[in-house]
């Protein structure tokens, strides 16, 4: 499903008229939320949320997170939903048994970085990451979602879009308003290169009462440079405009894009009909990591994969965030 474009815009009538569903949408988030649970599993839970519907760069930020955590020799283990995905769980991700159809293709992604678990139920997901020896639970999503205490809860916007137009579903793209959800927040994460997040901050920033880190995604060298290349690429992500301008950056010839849903699976005949077009204008299929999980493994070698990894301006507020949840660790 693709966002509406008011979504992304100032205020205007549509958006409007919307408004009061919007407050029926978050007094619903504010009830479930109120009423949750709230388990504890007895080691830190970190939440990676967002605010926005839609992708803002919370897989990324888990992997970094991960290998943050390893380096300080915490053994993390993903929890995640598993969007998309078929098994109810709690199940441990194997990428030897599972395919993208079963766990989501987000869950396989994860889970070449660090142990990772599919659970509708989040607390029960979590308590047998524990079980299996998880010394921290990375949630990946779940802000929303009342079965977890959260030790440290982090949220991650896309300096490009930041909060939309700053409404409700379905008057705008967020989950709860702005000031609900960084009451509950510790952290502000923006992804983005620097005059997206001058914008955000000119935007946003009055709003951010908490310590705010920034970041942006780089490309992964793979020793296959990609400068002047001709290129299809496709991305099911939450916006395929970035992954288009990421190629453009690192000098790709881009000769044909192609938008998907995210998420959206990757059938046998859209591939048939994207593959016959590269080899029509002479290019090569170039998509992301979290698409190339879904592909079937027979087109794998004959698609192009661009890794992204997240880095961090500063991990000053972070690592102090982790110092203090970590305690004496």
């Amino acid at each position: 499903m693709r966002a509406p474009g008011f979504w992304h815009r100032d205020p205007g009538g549509l958006s409007a008229l919307l408004s009061p569903l919007g407050a029926v949408y978050a007094a619903a988030t504010r009830r479930r939320l109120a009423t949750g649970p709230r388990d504890r599993v007895g080691v830190p839970v970190i939440c990676i949320g967002n605010l926005n519907a839609g992708g803002t760069g919370k897989t990324p930020t888990a992997i970094a997170l991960a290998e943050r955590l390893r380096d300080r020799g915490i053994i993390a283990h993903a929890v995640t939903r598993g969007h998309g995905g078929t098994l109810a769980g709690p199940v441990r991700v194997d990428d030897r048994q599972h395919s993208a159809d079963q766990t989501g293709d987000e869950p396989l992604l994860l889970a070449a970085f660090l142990p990772t678990w599919v659970a509708r139920d989040r607390a029960a997901g979590a308590r047998s990451a524990v079980a299996a020896g998880a010394q921290v639970i990375v949630l990946d999503d779940g802000f929303q979602n009342p079965g977890l205490a959260h030790d440290l809860s982090i949220i991650v916007v896309d300096a490009q879009i930041g909060f939309g137009n700053g409404r409700v579903i379905p008057a705008g793209p967020l989950r709860e308003p702005v000031a609900a959800g960084l009451a509950r927040a510790d952290i502000v994460l923006s992804i983005g290169q620097d005059p997206a997040q001058a914008r955000f901050a000119a935007r946003w920033g009055a709003a951010i009462k908490l310590p705010h880190v920034t970041g942006r995604l780089d490309p992964l060298p793979t020793g296959l440079p990609l400068t002047g290349v001709p290129v299809l690429a496709f991305a099911g992500i939450g916006h395929p405009a970035k992954f288009f301008q990421t190629l453009k950056a690192m000098g790709a010839d881009i000769r044909a894009t192609h938008a998907l849903s995210d998420h959206q699976p990757l059938s046998d005949s859209l591939m048939t009909r994207m593959l016959r077009e590269a080899r029509m204008i002479g290019a090569q299929v170039v998509t992301t990591e979290k698409d190339a999980v879904r592909l079937p493994p027979v087109l794998r070698s004959q698609v192009m994969t661009v890794p992204v990894r997240l880095r961090l301006n500063d991990w000053g507020a972070l690592d102090a965030a982790l110092d203090r949840v970590l305690g004496a660790r």
